[in-house]
């Protein structure tokens, strides 16, 4: 039985996932059946933050979501600038960045790793990105300056209400939480438990610097390809953006108790002569690069607890990073959302009444929870593996070689077209169509 109505899907959250949801679901699915709409608290879009880095499965559910994504992504991304390392498919190379202790006896620059990828790595600037994907929208799609404050269900119509700050309500048959980190839906759909994001104990400073200094301080390939600089209780990731005219910086640190008391407020205003003795045991190439970060602001680390589930029984399911927000250390956050965002627009794209909406959402929870939750369980280890701080590895070197070779694998080597069949099925199953095709 089909509607006569469109099902009125509300993305809450303008960021990478909730815009390459719309865009997957102006793809895939058809104005008769689903009728997208996406709500933005900010009065345009926007990201915060600088670069981004993509691997193989987040360029893939790129071309597998809409083609376009992926040609605006590589328009704007940069790559490695040394041909051997292209040819190697280099992902970073990792080295000391402060000399070793006990039976480490490395020094500061010296090698200790790299890892290799399906693809070479490319990184872009976020803002870059996201204005790339809005010239692709068509208008009418996307609405300003709604923040979201509640959602009221209507059991006897099978609608929600969106409340926003601003006094406006709309209406929808579903809702989609892309709304981050800080997520209001997630705090609506989950109540108390596991709703907020945990201090993971690690702390960043972030910056941006011209490449023409960058080169100057610490040579042509170290800056022009992505370097890691490990250390005890902190590191540094360094890669270019815009095309090779920027080096982009994130310190970290690991903070002495554990524990963030500032509350909600994770981003702090520092002072770079303290960030500079936080590093002063490190070596010259590290002590060089903070010196030219003009900004010391501190962003605390934080992801979330795992949920028992990615949605509530009806209409009302998360994406991204309101699902399962991580760490950045396996540089995989983002593209877990486009990942969402493929199997979510695809799995709508089945549907001809909302009656069948738990079903997708249900497929949905099923196959995409456990991998992006263990991404976040997995991205707080290479935290400290970073940092010499995983036990059982610490800083022996073999060890950490073997460790680093298989972290990535699973996250870059997905068959997202089987990913999707998996989903797909469960769909079927669930909305007892067990011997229907799609």
């Amino acid at each position: 039985m089909t509607t006569t109505t469109p099902i009125r899907v509300a993305i809450v959250g303008g960021g990478i996932g909730g815009l390459t949801l719309l865009l997957g679901l102006l793809e895939h699915t058809s104005p008769i059946y689903i009728q997208p709409h996406l709500y933005e608290t900010a009065p345009a879009f926007g990201e915060i933050g600088a670069g981004i880095a993509f691997g193989s499965n987040s360029i893939r559910a790129m071309e597998l979501l809409k083609p376009a994504i992926a040609t605006a992504y590589k328009k704007h991304a940069t790559f490695h600038s040394d041909d051997s390392a292209r040819e190697r498919k280099v992902w970073s190379t990792y080295s000391m960045g402060m000399d070793g202790k006990g039976s480490n006896t490395l020094k500061a620059g010296d090698h200790i790793h790299e890892v290799r990828g399906s693809v070479e790595r490319s990184s872009v600037h976020r803002a870059r990105f996201l204005e790339a994907m809005t010239d692709l929208l068509p208008d009418g799609y996307v609405s300003f300056g709604k923040k979201l404050i509640d959602l009221i269900e209507n059991s006897e119509t099978n609608t929600i209400t969106l409340v926003f700050e601003d006094g406006t309500t709309m209406e929808a048959d579903a809702v989609i939480g892309c709304d981050g980190i800080k997520s209001r839906i997630r705090q609506i759909l989950l109540g108390d438990q596991n709703a907020d994001a945990a201090f993971t104990g690690k702390y960043a400073y972030r910056g941006l610097i011209p490449m023409g200094e960058a080169t100057a301080a610490v040579g042509e390939w170290a800056a022009n390809n992505a370097q890691f600089y490990w250390g005890y209780d902190g590191h540094v990731l360094t890669f270019p953006i815009e095309h090779g005219k920027t080096m982009n910086v994130v310190a970290f640190r690991t903070k002495d108790d554990g524990k963030w008391d500032h509350g909600s407020q994770w981003v702090l205003p520092g002072d770079k002569t303290n960030m500079l003795r936080e590093f002063e045991d490190w070596g010259d190439d590290v002590k060089a690069i903070l010196g030219m970060m003009t900004k010391t602001d501190i962003w605390a680390l934080c992801d979330h607890p795992p949920a028992d589930t990615y949605y509530k029984k009806g209409n009302i399911c998360l994406l991204g990073d309101a699902a399962h927000a991580t760490t950045p250390h396996q540089g995989s956050g983002a593209g877990m959302a486009i990942e969402d965002a493929f199997v979510l627009s695809h799995l709508l794209s089945h549907i001809r009444n909302k009656s069948q909406l738990e079903s997708v959402f249900a497929a949905y929870d099923t196959v995409r929870r456990p991998r992006t939750q263990k991404l976040v369980t997995t991205s707080r280890e290479a935290g400290e593996l970073y940092e010499f701080q995983k036990p059982g590895v610490g800083d022996d070197v073999d060890a950490l070689r073997a460790n680093l070779d298989g972290r990535m694998r699973w996250v870059w080597d997905i068959d997202l077209v089987q990913h999707l069949k998996e989903a797909e099925l469960l769909f079927r199953e669930y909305n007892g169509q067990s011997d229907s095709k799609i």
